[in-house]
């Protein structure tokens, strides 16, 4: 006997049982053998979880997890393009579980066949250069004519400019949120939420509706978006970049990571020749690049007319080693996309660069510099540093030049 639908979401609104604790239930369950639902779990899960999710069995109008898994039934209810997926659903992506902290219960709102294509994630900065943008436009609309869709982030810069194009090239995209389906976030791209939602897109979170933004949910929404592809495409990014940490993602999980080269003058071209110096990205140069790469586990659509596959897998144990790229680095004139960038590039109004400086900050002066709390500044710092503002040094935090 297998978890129902609203098993799962049990489950996932137990408290303390996060995605890491429950991963090794998870494994075991997919193994069979000793985690039969609903004794098996009983068994494996902490006494006072299994306490929990007994009474929820056995008394549902006594447990406390009743009213949360209601009203996440009635919420798919509510609209036939809200969907509930869970380990077992028909839609749920497959590549997932080899996270290793996978999702019990996702949210999603939109065309949920966009599931059965390959996808390809392209991440970058939020603050592009033209020739950055240009790219990342390019690219999108190349990759889906080859049958793949793009999942991003949905964040200002890069990821919208990739969405957006896939979605006026007649492809599809996913759009993998910190927050709630609900929520838009950035305010900037509700009109690319309405695209997404209404057309040939997918929205998906593991935070229930109306769960707003938070620093912290990114860098796990991250492993969603590479975990959910086959490669990672990094457009732009700066040394300092989030981008490179959906990348160190990538690699982790086993994923292909690629990169497109820049001018070595650009700022934001200097977390991609990292990559690409350090061998942990191939260098890409036009689409097929990235097609040649995976075609030895993946199937490719070699034309924009071909049909579009309609399954995927990834047999990472068994996989060819990539091929590198033994072309050179470009070297391009990067007058225009250094202006480009300063105008574009303007330093974000926190408290806590204003009482940065070049000399080392440590954290509690700047919980009595700033008026914030502990955890409010140790957030802000983690998303100044992804974005490339801040950097810890021995001592303390100081404020990065850009």
């Amino acid at each position: 006997m297998s978890p129902t639908l609203r098993d799962w979401l049990a489950l996932s609104a137990l408290p303390g049982l996060g995605p890491i604790r429950l991963a090794p239930l998870l494994r075991r369950w997919r193994e069979g053998g000793d985690m039969a639902w609903p004794q098996g779990w009983l068994a494996a899960l902490p006494a006072n979880l299994a306490q929990s999710l007994r009474l929820w069995l056995e008394y549902p109008s006594r447990s406390p997890l009743t009213p949360a898994v209601d009203a996440a039934l009635e919420w798919e209810r509510a609209d036939s393009r809200r969907h509930l997926l869970h380990p077992g659903h028909p839609a749920w992506p497959e590549l997932l579980t080899q996270l290793p902290d996978p999702p019990t219960v996702l949210w999603a709102k939109g065309e949920l066949s966009i599931l059965s294509q390959p996808a390809i994630a392209m991440v970058g900065t939020r603050r592009p250069t033209r020739e950055g943008q240009d790219n990342a436009v390019r690219f999108a609309r190349e990759l889906v004519a080859r049958g793949f869709c793009i999942a991003s982030g949905m964040a200002l810069g890069i990821d919208g400019a990739a969405q957006r194009a896939a979605l006026q090239a007649g492809g599809a995209t996913i759009g993998v949120l910190g927050c709630g389906v609900d929520v838009v976030y950035p305010p900037r791209h509700a009109a690319l939420f309405r695209e997404l939602w209404e057309g040939a897109g997918l929205l998906i979170s593991e935070h229930p509706p109306e769960t707003q933004a938070h620093p912290r949910f990114f860098p796990r929404r991250n492993r969603l978006i590479t975990g959910l592809s086959q490669g990672v495409l990094v457009v732009e990014a700066a040394e300092k970049s989030g981008s490179l940490v959906s990348a160190r993602l990538a690699l982790e999980q086993n994923r292909e990571v690629f990169a497109i080269p820049g001018s070595i003058h650009n700022p934001q071209s200097e977390g991609c020749l990292r990559l690409i110096r350090q061998g942990e990205a191939a260098l890409v140069r036009h689409v097929e690049d990235i097609v040649g790469d995976l075609s030895p586990w993946q199937v490719p659509v070699s034309a924009p007319d071909a049909a579009i596959p309609t399954a995927h897998t990834l047999d990472s144990p068994g996989r060819p080693p990539r091929q590198r790229s033994a072309a050179p680095i470009p070297v391009t004139d990067a007058r225009s996309a250094t202006s480009t960038e300063a105008a574009a590039i303007e330093m974000p109004a926190s408290p806590l660069l204003a009482a940065l400086s070049d000399a080392p900050t440590p954290v509690d002066l700047l919980v009595d510099l700033t008026g914030l709390s502990v955890a409010d500044v140790q957030l802000g710092l983690l998303e100044l540093e992804l974005d490339g503002w801040v950097a810890q040094t021995t001592g303390g935090w100081v404020r990065r030049g850009r």
